[in-house]
């Protein structure tokens, strides 16, 4: 901490010369954030920025201060076990933790520390730029963007820069595979509204919405859903990571549809459960949908000639994996093209009352239900009933006190999702039917 302190009294008296010479896209370091009339106070303290985003970054006590423990987590022993078994030497020297555990830029300035974890130029891009010019008098937001810094307002940029690590990127150290997830790294989930609310280090006050606009929750969510199955499709048309020697890359597949139990016993019955959304034949691994569910909710809504079109797609696509390799990379490239138009209309499109109950309405209704027959899935749907529901809230759409009254059955939807080796699709759909009688008193 006290070398943080001292880099950063350093930095704040050297930043206009540091971005008058260095080149664009240095990631200086986050030590180049924290002085004190910046980033660095203990207490919120401006009209137009907080001033305490170090703080939040730093935060031991929950999710805002995952990103800068992101790094030390490779040297607890959990993630040098991993590394063992994959022969990567120490975790947090191996490119292939440190291209998400850390921050991977190329160039790095003098007060760069891999130790920082993901720090603030991770996300926001690199510093040299835009460092002095971001808090000068009279310059805006898009002539900081010009410099390098990342748009993040925008909601297909922000998804891009999230989906790197939090589904998989084509940057080395940027895609966790089924050989990495067998060794013991956790599972990898997605959900771009949500996790935007457990990083949320700003205000959405007046000010911002002066300097930048302010997507909503709902949009947040829908083109997060679209760009996520996006990335999945195109890096699964890649043979780099869409193969695994003579398998495919099982990452990209459901997960418990081989994980689980086998019995001898001829009185026992198979655990898998038919999902309509899936023409694939028995025994046929499946891709993980949980993206796709969401999207053939929001699409219905906002698209419907879109719809019609993904959902053909879709199925398309599963028939395909059950056919060959070459057939799939096809199907996958013609969904990930009508799912790149979802993402694109979803981007310019602003969500009303009606359409977010609707999309909502969607989600618990019968025909998801229907699809609902696995963890990743379920688990998908359950963050997006939260989201949706605190979107509506936030608008003034529907008051808190309604969306209380629906907490109790979200609680038992997520703890029906607790633990994926405990997921039973009855109980789930039990708790979503609930909900969906609930959501009908909301319009």
């Amino acid at each position: 901490m006290i070398r943080l302190v001292v880099l950063a009294s350093l930095a704040l008296m050297s930043l206009p010369a540091l971005a008058q010479t260095a080149p664009l896209h240095v990631h200086e370091g986050v030590a180049s954030c924290a002085g004190s009339a910046c980033h660095s106070r203990q207490v919120a303290s401006g009209p137009d920025i907080r001033h305490d985003e170090i703080k939040t970054w730093q935060d031991e006590t929950g999710p805002m201060g995952a990103h800068s423990r992101a790094w030390r987590v490779l040297t607890e022993p959990r993630a040098q076990a991993i590394a063992t078994r994959l022969g990567l030497g120490r975790a947090q020297d191996a490119q292939a933790c440190i291209g998400c555990h850390g921050d991977h830029a190329a160039s790095r300035g003098a007060m760069f520390q891999m130790s920082d974890g993901v720090g603030c130029e991770a996300c926001h891009g690199g510093s040299s730029g835009w460092l002095s010019s971001h808090y000068a008098v009279g310059v805006k937001h898009a002539d900081n963007v010009a410099k390098g810094m990342t748009a993040l307002e925008d909601p297909k940029v922000r998804a891009g820069v999230c989906l790197d690590c939090h589904f998989g990127g084509t940057a080395p150290g940027q895609f966790v595979t089924h050989q990495i997830m067998s060794a013991g790294h956790p599972r990898v989930a997605f959900e771009l509204d949500l996790f935007s609310t457990l990083q949320k280090h700003y205000d959405l006050g007046s000010n911002y919405a002066s300097r930048k606009s302010i997507p909503s929750g709902v949009k947040l969510w829908a083109v997060g859903q679209a760009m996520a199955l996006e990335r999945s499709l195109t890096l699964y048309g890649d043979a780099r990571h869409g193969q695994e020697g003579a398998f495919p890359e099982f990452y990209f597949f459901d997960c418990h549809s081989c994980h689980r139990a086998i019995s001898d016993d001829p009185k026992a019955r198979p655990t898998a459960v038919i999902n309509p959304g899936r023409p694939i034949p028995s025994g046929t691994v499946p891709y993980n949908d949980e993206n796709m569910i969401m999207l053939s909710a929001a699409s219905k809504v906002v698209a419907p000639k879109l719809a019609a079109a993904f959902e053909a797609d879709t199925r398309a696509f599963h028939i395909a994996l059950a056919t060959d390799r070459s057939s799939a990379v096809r199907a996958a490239a013609q969904l990930a093209g009508v799912t790149r138009s979802l993402s694109g209309a979803f981007a310019t499109h602003d969500f009303s009352r009606d359409e977010t109950l609707a999309i909502l309405g969607q989600v618990v209704g019968d025909a998801q239900a229907e699809r609902y027959t696995d963890y990743t899935g379920s688990a998908q749907s359950v963050m997006a009933i939260d989201t949706l529901l605190n979107a509506l809230v936030t608008s003034g759409d529907v008051s808190a006190a309604k969306a209380a009254a629906l907490r109790p059955d979200i609680d038992r939807a997520y703890k029906a999702v607790t633990d994926p080796n405990a997921y039973r699709p009855a109980d789930f759909r039990g708790s979503i039917g609930r909900i969906a009688v609930a959501v009908r008193t909301l319009r």
